[in-house]
């Protein structure tokens, strides 16, 4: 089931009381006030333990930690879009082939250039590579791929920014059951982030 939901990002997106999309129509109304083509991107959304779990890790971390209401995997970069967009990309929200998939994290690490450090899968998994593979071909069927998205895929969990690489440690490995994926808004006036929509996995 697909739902809707504005302001700021709550620890779960299905912690929100959320009306059932009637008329999608009028969504484009609901994007922020402070951007024409909104800044958008799918992503799996952790529920609250797993988000605590996260943050224990960032405990242990150097760097800005990322506040742990916006941790979250990202699936797909979208860019900047019309709000004539919109549409097509909540039926692709809505109705991408997805099951709640099971990820496992055991260790953290770093992207150099980027200076980020990052919580990082045990092993791939093909559920989530299936998923990211859909996404991205109904995407390109709408003729809504991005640009700047390529074949590599590597999937994490940001935990801090402006980051030297994580030292070399034990870090108490974290089981996700991911079964939310939502549509976000970032927002560039505050960095804030604002779910538009989510739907849970079955």
């Amino acid at each position: 089931m697909l739902s809707v939901s504005f302001g700021k990002i709550p620890a779960s997106a299905s912690e929100q009381e959320t009306p059932i999309i009637a008329n999608r129509r009028n969504d484009r109304k609901n994007l922020s006030p402070d951007t024409h083509c909104p800044r958008l991107f799918y992503a799996l959304w952790p529920d609250a333990a797993t988000r605590a779990a996260l943050a224990a890790w960032q405990a242990r971390l150097e760097g800005k930690p990322v506040r742990p209401d916006k941790l979250h995997l990202t699936l797909a970069f979208l860019g900047q879009r019309p709000a004539s967009d919109l549409p097509a990309l909540l039926d692709i929200l809505a109705h991408t082939p997805a099951h709640p998939m099971p990820l496992l994290f055991d260790h953290a690490s770093h992207f150099t250039k980027l200076a980020l450090a990052w919580a990082a899968l045990a092993q791939p998994s093909p559920a989530l590579l299936d998923l990211r593979a859909a996404c991205m071909q109904r995407l390109a069927e709408q003729g809504l791929a991005p640009r700047f998205e390529h074949d590599r895929f590597t999937p994490h969990v940001t935990l801090a920014r402006q980051a030297p690489p994580p030292a070399i440690g034990d870090f108490a490995p974290i089981a996700w059951l991911a079964d939310e994926l939502v549509l976000v808004e970032s927002l560039k006036s505050s960095g804030d982030y604002r779910i538009l929509a989510s739907r849970k996995l079955s």
